[in-house]
């Protein structure tokens, strides 16, 4: 089989120890871990051919419990008018628009709130199996994310 930008996972989980984005360390008495997965995905092509596969780690931040693990959910959205605005300001003014997407966006945020993981199935650190993540950084799936 032809590598069709299969990305290992272990680069993958180099990247989240390049990023600093978790610690282990024993678990705080009265703290409860959250989980968390692998989600896989398929990229096409417009012809309908696999372009790439993707990984992305999951949290599993429906088990956050409100006013102890999180205290505000985000959600930003930008309103259609104020991108016709924009759209609008750049046509009279002659400027040139481009566009640009952060693939990494979620995951650089710093976390304020103390947030424990349990470590990747498959990948639990050889002599530290009782050990736990604490978030440093923000994973997709925590309540917080998007802040």
């Amino acid at each position: 089989m032809q590598n069709s930008g299969i990305k290992p996972l272990g680069l993958k989980l180099n990247q989240f120890k390049k990023n600093s984005t978790w610690t282990l360390v024993d678990l705080p008495k009265g703290a409860k871990p959250i989980g968390c997965k692998w989600i896989f995905k398929k990229k096409y092509h417009p012809d309908g051919s696999i372009d790439k596969y993707k990984a992305r780690l999951v949290a599993k931040g429906f088990t956050q419990k409100p006013n102890i693990d999180y205290f505000d959910t985000f959600a930003p959205v930008t309103r259609i008018s104020s991108i016709r605005v924009l759209l609008a300001l750049a046509a009279t003014h002659k400027l040139v628009i481009h566009q640009m997407d952060v693939k990494t966006d979620f995951l650089n945020g710093e976390l304020e709130e103390e947030i424990y993981m349990t470590q990747l199935k498959g990948c639990v650190v050889h002599g530290q199996e009782n050990k736990v993540c604490k978030l440093l950084k923000s994973l997709y799936g925590l309540k917080q994310t998007p802040k």
